[in-house]
């Protein structure tokens, strides 16, 4: 089995969630006590996607998400580094592409919004893949991006460090057809950025109205942005 480790190379995270492929879906959902379904639904209003909307979802894995945001009518690309996690959400029928963070296979301003969930956290370099996706996305165009982050409020953040994170790991890895993997995303979760670090590195790719939003006690937050219009 395989597993990443924090340096994030590339070839190892692609191999670790191909390996995690089978099962990756019911596995988060037992990991998250199914809270991953509304943060799912929270990202999708977030994104205001409408009907002929050109929407990426990066870090798509099985395309869970892309589903998700194509039911408001809007044009949908699911795309994810594993090419494991993509077979196993074929029967979506979504537009699907193998694609890295940092060198996307899509002209400029071909996206009315980029959107990436639990994801951002596995790439090498954030910067340039933050970057990447203003590049790819219109001018007054959307980003949003659903990834773990810290409570601020002291005692639930000592309670979910302590004891929730071990637990979410613990049902992860019985749940997950590569128990291994868990022990890096836990590690991801603790090495994150929190609310405020996340909207800075957001603003510093070139991104403009950087806001966020946190969920289940701040745990998960939506952040959002536009690129800018001149």
């Amino acid at each position: 089995m395989s597993r990443a480790h924090l340096d994030k190379d590339p070839h190892e995270v692609a191999a670790m969630f191909d390996d995690v492929a089978t099962g990756y879906d019911r596995a988060n959902s037992v990991m998250t006590f199914g809270c991953d379904r509304r943060w799912r639904i929270a990202t999708a209003r977030a994104l205001e996607a409408g009907h002929g909307d050109r929407i990426l979802d990066l870090g798509a894995g099985t395309g869970v998400s892309t589903w998700e945001y194509a039911r408001t009518g809007a044009w949908c690309v699911a795309a994810d580094l594993s090419v494991g996690m993509l077979r196993a959400g074929r029967h979506r029928r979504l537009p699907m592409v193998a694609a890295d963070a940092l060198r996307l296979p899509f002209g400029s301003d071909s996206f009315d919004a980029a959107t990436i969930s639990l994801g951002l956290r596995n790439v090498v370099d954030v910067h340039a893949a933050l970057v990447e996706m203003a590049r790819v996305v219109r001018p007054g165009g959307r980003l949003v991006i659903c990834e773990v982050s810290t409570p601020p409020n002291r005692l639930i953040r000592f309670c979910y460090r302590r004891f929730v994170l071990r637990a979410l790991t613990w049902l992860g890895r019985k749940a997950s057809s590569n128990p291994a993997a868990y022990g890096y995303l836990a590690e991801s979760m603790l090495h994150w950025p929190d609310q405020r670090e996340l909207g800075e590195m957001i603003e510093a790719a070139g991104w403009t109205d950087v806001e966020w939003r946190n969920l289940t006690f701040g745990a998960v937050a939506i952040h959002r942005a536009r690129t800018p219009t001149q």
